[in-house]
């Protein structure tokens, strides 16, 4: 249902910055002012999984090669992962979220949703409520958070990334058709970068472009996504906030008949079980933001590696993907007996969330409560 037709939501999206070089630098005071990028050393083929703001200056971001970051800011400092570190601190964040919402998504160690709709904290205010959630976070952790308040997962989730780091901003609902009005699509959530290029090919270059194609036209050129689309080119996103979203994983191994030592065998069958999952999700509808990479050696040790990423990943990054992993591993100069890829972090691909619209008569209007 579009939501001029229905109660008016307030949600707030809550994205630490910077999260694992944020931890770092709290930990370690002499880090602090200094460019710091978290993940694989530079003499590695590791890559880059997040970088403080100071190293962001170089143009280093999240998913880049080691390599190519230390070219960028070779003074930067470079720091491996401490996962259980950061997952003790996300616990604590996600614990600070409940206080204030029943109804918390979260959908990685450093973002998650609210929903505060029925919310008697400071009288219904989501941004009163937002900016206590910053100042709390702020107190126990001593890490600052961005927030983006509106009346929609769409625009909030944009909001919060507007004025990082520290920011807090609001999309009233009077505000948001204008808002996505002048957006452009690159920022839309659902549109990767070969979207991206397709409607740019088409002419469409912001959310004022998408908004003159009808839901059919759209349709046509993107399959059910085109709906999806024509929804958020009107400012409207009726994805609930879920509190209890089932954790689902997918995953495939295979032990072999004889122990292998050569990794181009090994990265061969890797890429085929990877395919094979990325069909299974295609299948069921299904994104997927975390991918993890399994090998037994021959004397049954059992190693794994993982990586989780903001945007869901497709079959071609996902392969590019196991291969790095896998080289994070002594797989080539072990013998190994058993392989397998998980994909994780799994939810339904936005447009499966809807049926083609029926849009509601022009002189509906949206009913305005205290933001």
């Amino acid at each position: 249902m579009p939501e001029s037709m229905s109660r008016q939501r307030k949600i707030i999206h809550i994205d630490m910055d910077a999260f694992y070089a944020a931890v770092e630098e709290r930990d370690r005071p002499d880090l602090v002012g200094k460019p710091v990028v978290v993940g694989g050393l530079p003499n590695s083929r590791g890559v880059v999984a997040t970088a403080n703001y100071e190293a962001r200056r170089y143009g280093i971001h999240s998913a880049m090669p080691a390599s190519q970051a230390l070219r960028l800011c070779p003074f930067a400092e470079f720091i491996r992962p401490r996962f259980d570190v950061y997952r003790d601190v996300s616990r604590q964040i996600m614990e600070i979220l409940r206080r204030f919402s029943d109804c918390v998504e979260p959908l990685s160690l450093d973002e998650a949703y609210l929903d505060v709709t029925d919310s008697h904290h400071f009288r219904g205010s989501a941004t009163r409520i937002a900016q206590s959630i910053k100042a709390v976070v702020l107190q126990e952790t001593r890490l600052t958070a961005s927030a983006g308040v509106s009346y929609n997962k769409f625009l909030a989730k944009i909001a919060s990334g507007l004025n990082k780091p520290n920011g807090l901003t609001v999309i009233r609902p009077e505000e948001g058709p204008r808002f996505v009005h002048d957006l452009p699509v690159g920022q839309f959530y659902g549109i990767g970068k070969a979207t991206e290029t397709k409607m740019k090919k088409l002419g469409i270059h912001s959310g004022a472009d998408l908004l003159r194609w009808s839901q059919n036209a759209l349709a046509l050129h993107f399959g059910k996504a085109g709906y999806w689309y024509a929804l958020l080119a009107r400012g409207e996103d009726p994805r609930p906030v879920r509190a209890h979203r089932p954790r689902k994983s997918l995953g495939t191994e295979i032990t072999f008949a004889h122990d292998i030592s050569d990794i181009q065998l090994l990265l061969e069958e890797l890429e085929r079980q990877t395919h094979e999952i990325m069909k299974k999700l295609n299948a069921h509808d299904w994104q997927a933001h975390t991918v993890t990479v399994k090998v037994r050696y021959d004397n049954f040790e059992q190693v794994t590696r993982s990586q989780s990423f903001r945007q869901a990943f497709d079959a071609t990054q996902a392969c590019l993907y196991v291969r790095q992993l896998l080289q994070k591993t002594e797989a080539g100069n072990r013998s190994v007996r058993l392989l397998g890829v998980t994909v994780s972090g799994l939810e339904e691909t936005p447009e499966t969330l809807l049926q083609p619209p029926l849009w509601q008569d022009e002189s509906s209007k949206i009913e305005h409560d205290l933001f």
